[in-house]
């Protein structure tokens, strides 16, 4: 019999962003631990902000399995939280999305490195040289002797976790970078990208710097930090067509409100019409765009359809 250490991981009651939480138990097997070898296990959630100090009980039920390379013998198991009468908790937002097997998902993760306060490569005063050579760059002038290593690290973490990790970069303002997620399953897409930034966090840690994913974290003339969503469905992929692209388009512009009300807080600071973005209320679209869309998304076979299939907002 082998000792695993299996760290529980959970999304808190923060509002209105939520926060990741996680606690290891150690539990024996004579054999790798499954998904359906997990019990259900319990927090106090009156320190999380998901319950009162009187009736504090919440569970922890394992929804998805990581190997942890970090540790010996470890998995992360993302779970999703309970109440004590098994019905999801008001926070458990998984609980009340439906799962598409089909929907194909690219998530592009940008986020700053930060350290005592500010930016990797920031000056303790005032600001390092403008955006331009950070971008994909290279150097240590432009790159410091930290970031690069956590972020290789960091990729071989979600590598080894399983994650289908797609790549990393240097983003366009210093200390600024991006790692790409792509998942088949929209439950699936989500559960590695939470994974990824807990994976991150953690790993952050042991190098005494902050991973940061606030919208605009330095004002002016700096890039904030998004996460462009590719996406198909298996309409897109198997049927398509210009004007199923152009139609959707014009669907998505009606319910821009909508959208950006669960896109988290100050997004109207980030989507300026600046800075590589669009206004905050407005859509943008292009034949090319769509024409592009179609080319990539319509392959005839699986091997055709890349996992980077489409940008929507």
């Amino acid at each position: 019999m082998t000792k695993y250490k299996l760290e529980y991981i959970w999304l808190d009651g923060k509002t209105p962003i939520p926060e990741l939480r996680g606690k290891t138990t150690l539990r024996a097997f004579d054999h790798p631990p499954t998904l359906a070898d997990l019990p259900t296990w319990g927090f106090d959630g009156s320190s999380t902000m998901q319950a009162e100090g009187k009736t504090s009980d919440c569970l922890l039920k394992p929804v998805a399995l990581y190997p942890d390379a970090a540790r010996k013998d470890a998995y992360i198991v993302l779970s999703e939280v309970m109440l004590p009468d098994g019905s999801p908790h008001p926070s458990n937002t998984r609980a009340k999305t439906e799962n598409d097997p089909d929907f194909w998902a690219g998530f592009e993760q940008e986020y700053f490195l930060y350290k005592d306060g500010r930016p990797l490569g920031f000056p303790a005063e005032g600001y390092p040289g403008p955006q331009g050579p950070y971008y994909c760059g290279v150097g240590y002038k432009y790159m410091g002797n930290v970031a690069r290593q956590i972020v290789d690290e960091h990729l071989d973490l979600c590598l080894a976790a399983g994650i289908h990790h797609e790549g990393i970069n240097a983003e366009v303002a210093k200390g600024q970078w991006e790692f790409q997620i792509f998942g088949k399953g929209s439950a699936k897409a989500a559960d590695d990208t939470w994974t990824a930034r807990y994976l991150m966090m953690r790993l952050c840690e042991k190098y005494e710097v902050d991973f940061v994913l606030y919208c605009k974290p330095i004002k002016g003339d700096w890039n904030g930090s998004g996460m462009h969503t590719n996406f198909s469905t298996k309409y897109m992929r198997e049927v398509g067509g210009k004007e199923y692209f152009e139609a959707l388009m014009k669907a998505f512009e009606k319910t821009i409100p909508d959208h950006i009300a669960v896109y988290g807080p100050d997004n109207h600071l980030r989507l300026t019409g600046l800075h590589e973005t669009q206004a905050i209320d407005k859509l943008s679209t292009s034949s090319r765009m769509v024409t592009r869309a179609i080319w990539k998304i319509a392959g005839r076979t699986p091997k055709a359809i890349p996992t980077r299939s489409f940008r929507a907002f």
